[in-house]
């Protein structure tokens, strides 16, 4: 089964989306993020704290599938952590990104996604993966931000799509919209 949890930055989509696998034991929840800094290592923290201490943890951002171990129930935390260190990793000495590269970055972030999708579907696993909605933000005012937005939304729209389940939260209320 596969599982997309959607909400703005703090609207507690995290939260909601341990909670449908806290009664789980064999779950392994893949963290997304770089830690290059003290802040990071403090949310990196508090999320550990925050779930079950027999989880299992895979550290990874591409390539899941290599990765993936026995368990039954995967969290992926999250599309946008993914999407904003690929997009940096390819684009860091950059101020402008073409549509062209725009569309390769993008094509690479979901041909990860897709072959982790097919490979939990093939294994009739369940994942769930965690993302940010940008559809409710401002359009940024910097040319980095709006390619970001663009392709996240994308690629949000895409795993919309191949998702059993999606869910949105808002304020810390979890809304079944498919």
């Amino acid at each position: 089964m596969i599982i997309l949890v959607t909400g703005g930055q703090r609207s507690g989509k995290s939260t909601f989306a341990e909670s449908l696998l806290r009664d789980k034991e064999n779950v392994s929840y893949i963290a997304t993020s770089l830690v290059e800094d003290k802040e990071m290592e403090d949310r990196v923290k508090a999320h550990r704290m925050s779930r079950p201490s027999y989880w299992h943890t895979i550290e990874a951002y591409r390539d899941f599938v290599p990765k993936l171990n026995k368990d039954d129930y995967y969290l992926f935390e999250c599309v946008g952590t993914m999407t904003s260190n690929i997009m940096f990793e390819r684009t860091k000495d950059l101020d402008f990104i073409s549509p062209e590269l725009s569309k390769e970055i993008e094509d690479e972030i979901f041909s990860n996604l897709y072959s982790l999708i097919e490979k939990v579907r093939e294994d009739e696993k369940t994942i769930v993966f965690v993302t940010n909605e940008v559809g409710f933000s401002l359009t940024s005012p910097n040319h980095l931000g709006r390619v970001y937005t663009d392709i996240l939304g994308r690629i949000n729209q895409k795993l919309g799509r191949e998702a059993d389940q999606v869910y949105l939260v808002v304020c810390g209320i979890e809304m079944r919209i498919k």
